[in-house]
């Protein structure tokens, strides 16, 4: 694939047509197939959000064929210091962390180090002797072992809270994916995991919870480092994503971006640098499933490299063939969220129409509590991913219609 260039902005200039000189209908100036006149639909959509006060700010990409469609910030990272959105601005990434740490299980199972089939227990003796929590109050013994296939698919009946074993997980402090700010190591926090009941017999349900948390500790386990420093010296480091850090480097605090949120239809400040355990936290859980901060630009490395069948620029993470495997449906029927599949690690588009919006059959993808999303398209060589800080969404459907409008804008 073609050297991935990421410049720091787009120019608007090249994004439209010339007036025509002549008599004959005028056609539409093509970017990489796309129709400059009906791109400018995604800038309006992301403007108008922004001057309605329903967004702070964001970074939207559209790469093609490994090339710069769309890379481009819009509005502020920090209103009330008026510092701009940049290309450049960090961001917490919430569950779009899973993506990273699904890579790296695969690139341990390209290793030899296990099965998908083996059970959870064989490298994390804890999860031996599982209890399911039953809908009357009661427990029984799981059916079959948890699997690490269940953890990948997220059918290891971990929620984020919900569930027969709600009551279990309140008094446990599992209530929600945030992870970050727990004054305790991974290893200690998945031995309390274990000891609660599933809220599902392993395999039996699609439950979106701490499966990819446990993936994580995983991780550390089979490959005797950190989760932090497997992640960076393997993935990261090679790919040339210098801003992705579960903690933030001092150095970069300033581009950090705040946290808004809608309440009342009314965009509200709700998390500051200063304010936030990526800063000043106790900087000890790297949650694989929700733990970490990236760019714009480091996050379409990364997707980049997923398009292109488990390489960029000469790194290879991934065989073509895993990829394939990563991408497929898992779950047929099971499946839930945006597309009709799931694979391990992304949802899957497997036929048109499962998105029940734009899209291809094969495309595959995720999105972030902080209301980032991103969308991989092999049968049109695309990436799409918009990047912010948007918590609580208060119904706001923009990270949804940016994929929509980056669609009908391809013409060719």
């Amino acid at each position: 694939m073609k050297h991935i260039v990421l410049a720091v902005a787009l120019a608007c200039a090249a994004l439209t047509h010339a007036p025509s000189t002549t008599a004959a209908p005028r056609q539409p100036a093509l970017t990489a197939g796309f129709s400059a006149e009906r791109l400018q639909r995604l800038d309006t959509a992301i403007l108008e959000d922004i001057a309605r006060r329903q967004l702070a700010g964001g970074v939207m990409v559209v790469m093609r064929d490994g090339k710069p469609v769309v890379f481009k910030a819009y509005g502020q990272r920090d209103i009330e210091n008026a510092q701009p959105m940049r290309t450049d601005t960090i961001f917490r990434i919430a569950s779009m962390t899973k993506a990273l740490t699904s890579v790296a299980v695969m690139m341990l199972y390209e290793e030899g180090r296990f099965l998908l089939k083996d059970p959870v227990a064989k490298f994390l003796p804890a999860f031996a002797n599982l209890q399911v929590a039953k809908a009357d109050g009661g427990t029984e013994k799981a059916r079959r072992a948890l699997t690490i296939h269940d953890l990948l698919t997220h059918t290891a009946g971990m929620s984020y809270g919900a569930g027969p074993a709600k009551a279990a997980y309140d008094a446990a402090g599992m209530k929600d994916w945030y992870l970050v700010g727990h004054d305790e190591t991974l290893a200690a926090w998945t031995d309390r995991l274990a000891a609660l009941p599933l809220q599902s017999h392993p395999g039996e349900q699609y439950i979106y919870g701490y499966a990819t948390d446990v993936l994580g500790r995983l991780v550390e386990v089979v490959s005797g480092q950190s989760l932090e420093d497997f992640i960076q010296t393997r993935i990261t480091g090679p790919l040339r994503m210098p801003d992705t850090h579960f903690f933030l480097p001092p150095e970069k605090v300033g581009r950090l971006a705040n946290v808004y949120g809608l309440e009342g239809s009314q965009l509200k400040l709700l998390e500051t640098p200063a304010r936030s355990d990526f800063v000043n936290g106790p900087r000890k859980l790297f949650s694989g499933g929700a733990g970490l901060l990236s760019t714009a630009g480091d996050y379409t490395r990364f997707l980049q490299m997923l398009l292109n069948q488990g390489e960029l620029d000469g790194v290879r993470l991934l065989s073509p063939k895993t990829v394939a495997l990563m991408t497929a449906n898992h779950l047929g029927d099971k499946a839930r969220g945006d597309a009709d599949g799931f694979g391990l690690g992304f949802w899957v588009n497997v036929k048109t129409g499962g998105f029940k919006e734009l899209g291809s059959e094969g495309a595959y993808g995720w999105g972030s509590a902080y209301f980032p999303q991103y969308t991989v398209d092999p049968k049109e060589r695309l990436v799409i991913l918009f990047m912010t800080q948007l918590r609580p969404a208060g119904g706001s459907t923009l990270n949804h219609r940016v994929r929509n409008l980056t669609y009908q804008a391809l013409i060719k």
